[in-house]
């Protein structure tokens, strides 16, 4: 297996593993429970530059040419910005009065989303690539990573304190209760 920056022809491959992570976030991004509404939203996302989604922001796990794990990430500092394009296309076709929370800020690299392939699940995969943003991002760059973890995820969040994660406070999403976890 290896880890690499993901590239704009891996966005059909990405889309359906980071939905994993996020499905009821981008459900009520586009306000219906639809997967392949959800799917295509991303999708659309992943394959444009300059987004919080972009393929730019995000890392692949491949095996045997086949992408097994993917994770998106940028600089929290970056998120207004990024975050921009979604906010107004959301506005635009789904509902006009979105108007989601800062879950980043400057200071972080945030891992945003991160999902394996499920038929890849419990192999570890999540864990590689956490230790590999770990070491490109807080050994070798001095960054923080934060991310954040649904209370109701017990087994994410017991992973994340294992590899050295810490809580250092509490966020609110779109509704949901959430913890926000970093290491540095």
């Amino acid at each position: 297996m290896i880890i690499r920056k993901a590239e704009k022809s891996d966005s059909a491959q990405i889309a359906p593993i980071l939905l994993l992570a996020m499905e009821d976030i981008i459900y009520k991004f586009i306000k219906k429970e639809d997967y392949a509404s959800a799917k295509d939203f991303l999708q659309h996302f992943i394959e444009q530059e300059n987004n919080q989604y972009s393929y730019q922001n995000c890392y692949v796990a491949e095996a045997e040419n086949e992408i097994i794990g993917a994770v998106n990430l940028y600089n929290g500092s970056d998120l207004e910005v990024l975050r921009n394009p979604i906010i107004e296309y959301v506005r635009k076709n789904f509902n006009p009065d979105f108007d989601p929370e800062f879950e980043t800020r400057a200071g972080e690299f945030y891992i945003d989303s991160l999902g394996v392939n499920p038929n890849y699940q419990g192999k570890g995969i999540g864990s590689k690539i956490l230790k590999f943003l770990i070491d490109e991002f807080v050994h070798k760059n001095n960054h923080v990573l934060g991310l954040l973890v649904e209370e109701d995820n017990p087994l994410a969040k017991n992973l994340y304190l294992k590899i050295g994660f810490k809580v250092v406070g509490e966020k609110t999403l779109v509704g949901k209760k959430l913890e926000h976890l970093q290491i540095a």
